[in-house]
């Protein structure tokens, strides 16, 4: 599978799954940096969907991937959103990250947070526009941790 049929077949696969659980939309397909990006518009049923910690949609991704995995499809990592959740959740992660960043330069402490991988490359990603500060994550699984230094304090070290 090549990678139009790859979105065709993820927009179609994941559409079909809405439809069983009586959400009847069209989801919006695009594809970024070898990520297929599904958006799905908002409707009455966006907490189920989202689910706590966003775990129910996490589910609906990985369901979507493995079965592009399954399919031997030239493109399987997957993103979906609804009614811009994600967008909205990194947005509210890169005003926090400005916090951080101004504290870590105000004390020159390191600031050490407990975040999701989707949350961790945001802030990687935001702190990358300041030149003094540096972002690394460290530890295994569950464990791993964002660290938030200045660069001037973790080349002390």
């Amino acid at each position: 599978m090549n990678t139009d049929e790859s979105i065709r077949f993820a927009t179609k696969y994941l559409e079909d799954l809405l439809s069983f659980f009586g959400i009847n939309v069209a989801v919006y397909s695009t594809i970024e940096d070898d990520v297929i990006q599904l958006s799905i518009p908002s409707t009455s049923m966006n907490s189920l969907l989202i689910g706590k910690n966003a775990n129910n949609l996490r589910a609906l991704q990985h369901v979507v991937m493995m079965t592009l995995v399954a399919r031997n499809a030239e493109v399987t990592r997957v993103n979906i959103d609804i009614a811009d959740y994600k967008r909205q959740r990194a947005d509210k992660i890169e005003r926090q990250a400005e916090n951080w960043i101004q504290e870590v330069r105000r004390t020159g402490k390191e600031k050490v947070l407990d975040l999701n991988a989707a949350d961790r490359r945001v802030v990687h990603r935001f702190a990358q526009d300041y030149s003094d500060i540096e972002t690394f994550s460290q530890g295994e699984g569950r464990e791993r941790r964002l660290h938030i230094v200045r660069k001037d304090v973790a080349e002390e070290e």
